[in-house]
């Protein structure tokens, strides 16, 4: 099988026509326009990094073309994100930041892409070097990626060199959702979070694995817990840091958030609070799942096209979720951030990432309640806090519940030290 870096590179030398399509499409796309359409494979292949310079040139050539709107007529973050700080961003993504260094951080991990019902998954794939480490299958989520984990693939699959024992070690698998970083884009309607969760089942049989558990957060953890609900053989259990509202609100307080009426009688100070928050992230906060739900291709056209809008509509999301609300700088730097915005400019994937947000709406089989042990982890920053029995009310096998004191939506990326302690706690009754 052609190398897709290597395919690229030998396009490359014939001719400005297909240097322009390697600076739009990811790596393996530009490798397919010349090997042409692929018969159906089990292989896994190895996959390395090597973007254009040319793309690299493009995207600084329209960060300085950008056409700016005029300031915010707020002092708060009412309106979006501040014009001032997504100037400075992108000032620095212009003149500062370093894409070969990012690039350098994926090339360090083994990573590898594999055909799953028609389409080319990529994935870290990390084996412990503790013989009875119990294979991992971790999810990202929108707007995050691969990057997200990168920090914990230390503590998770050598723990005893962070502070843990043998006995605590992973084997990691880190897919990319299709559609998302280096993962081919679906090209038809379908690839709902039900159907990743059964190609991720099948990534980790072709790897080997007929045991393992799954973890997730955001998208991550609605793709597990749709496995969880479909219990494959080889699963045993699953984590989550994100819980869903729709299947873990009670009926009355469901009732209450749709139709806009006050909170229920007799809701405890913990449940009102979690109420008050479900509401005010519904009145302020859920706009961009509304649009990306409904019109994810007429919104993508300007993600695809100008790196300033694709950096606004995921910084605005990273400021709303991360702990230090509103300041994401003080839960992640800006090389972290910007890692992350690159990789989904590079990739051209706007558009094609936003899409599971209209799929999940169009699925009438979304998962039913989940009857495998299940883990879950509650990060204080999180959008969603429901205490541990609305938790009982979809994980009907709740082995593990916590609440930590730091760390939000991202919990991963921004406590990657916290996140790892709560896995290997999460698991350990699951080995």
């Amino acid at each position: 099988m052609t190398n897709p870096s290597f395919s690229r590179r030998v396009l490359l030398q014939k001719g400005a026509a297909v240097a322009a399509l390697a600076v739009f499409q990811p790596a393996l796309s530009v490798a397919r326009a010349q090997v042409g359409a692929k018969a159906p494979s089990m292989d896994i292949r190895p996959f390395h990094v090597d973007i254009p310079q040319d793309a690299l040139e493009d995207l600084r050539r329209r960060l300085s073309d950008t056409r700016w709107p005029e300031a915010e007529t707020v002092d708060d973050r009412s309106q979006g994100v501040n014009l001032a700080r997504l100037r400075e961003l992108a000032d620095y993504w212009e003149t500062g930041y370093d894409w070969r260094k990012a690039e350098a951080k994926l090339n360090a991990v083994p990573q590898f892409v594999t055909e799953i019902d028609g389409l080319d998954v990529h994935f870290i794939h990390v084996r412990s070097r503790h013989a009875d480490a119990l294979p991992l299958i971790m999810t990202h989520g929108w707007p995050g990626s691969i990057f997200e984990f990168l920090n914990t693939l230390g503590p998770l699959t050598d723990p005893t060199a962070y502070g843990g024992s043998a006995e605590d070690a992973f084997h990691l698998v880190l897919p990319s959702i299709p559609g998302f970083g280096f993962s081919e884009k679906p090209v038809a309607a379908g690839w709902t979070p039900a159907r990743i969760g059964r190609a991720w089942d099948i990534l980790m049989r072709r790897l080997g694995y007929d045991r393992y558990v799954a973890q997730g957060g955001d998208w991550g953890a609605i793709i597990t817990d749709a496995m969880g609900a479909q219990a494959p053989e080889g699963l045993i259990g699953i984590h989550v840091n994100r819980i869903e509202r729709a299947t873990t609100l009670p009926p009355e307080i469901a009732r209450a958030l749709k139709s806009g009426e006050p909170a229920p009688a007799g809701l405890s100070d913990e449940e009102k609070a979690v109420f008050d928050d479900a509401r005010d992230f519904l009145n302020k906060g859920f706009g961009y799942a509304a649009i990306m739900g409904t019109r994810p291709q007429t919104m993508g056209y300007g993600l695809v096209d100008s790196p300033v809008a694709l950096a606004a509509w995921i910084y605005d999301k990273l400021a709303d979720w991360v702990f230090t609300r509103g300041n994401p700088e003080l839960s992640l730097d800006r090389d972290a951030m910007l890692d992350n915005i690159t990789l989904y400019w590079l990739t051209s994937t706007g558009a094609s990432s936003a899409r599971i947000y209209w799929e999940n709406g169009t699925d009438m089989n979304k998962a039913a309640e989940i009857n495998v042990p299940a883990a879950v982890t509650i990060f204080p920053g999180e959008v969603y806090k429901p205490p541990k029995d609305w938790a009982e009310r979809f994980y009907k096998k709740l082995v593990y519940y916590n609440e930590v004191d730091k760390g939000g939506h991202f919990a991963a990326w921004e406590e990657p030290e916290l996140f790892s302690t709560e896995i290997r706690a999460a698991f350990s009754s699951m080995r």
